[in-house]
């Protein structure tokens, strides 16, 4: 098992799918959080957060929740994409937004290809 680092944390921002499969794009999240801890890094992933107390698939707490999100961009060293379940239309929005904002952006893969993700 890989050392856990302490210090020097790089905060950033994970984006990874959501909708659709939702109970599987937690478990995903969660995954993409403890790969993103062990390269010494300290992840938001405002998908995870904001669900617990606005429901996803009303629009109007969908987008307080995505606004919310992207106040936190200011304050992070970069943003990281997971794709091993490809780009969700948000994700994408997001993309779109970071390559605007001239934000560092990297692209991860985490998971052995499987019938579920070989799309990739």
């Amino acid at each position: 098992m890989r050392k856990w680092l302490h210090d020097a944390f790089k905060r950033i921002i994970i984006e990874s799918p959501y909708a659709g499969e939702v109970e599987r794009n937690i478990e995903y999240a969660r995954k993409c959080m403890i790969d993103s801890l062990k390269r010494n890094e300290s992840p938001f992933l405002s998908h995870l957060l904001y669900t617990q107390v606005l429901d996803d698939e009303i629009p109007e707490e969908r987008s307080i929740g995505i606004s919310a999100g992207y106040e936190w961009w200011s304050a992070t060293d970069k943003i990281v994409f997971y794709l091993d379940y490809g780009i969700t239309p948000g994700m994408l929005k997001a993309l779109n937004r970071a390559i605007e904002q001239k934000k560092e952006i990297e692209y991860r893969v985490i998971c052995k290809p499987s019938r579920s993700n070989r799309h990739i």
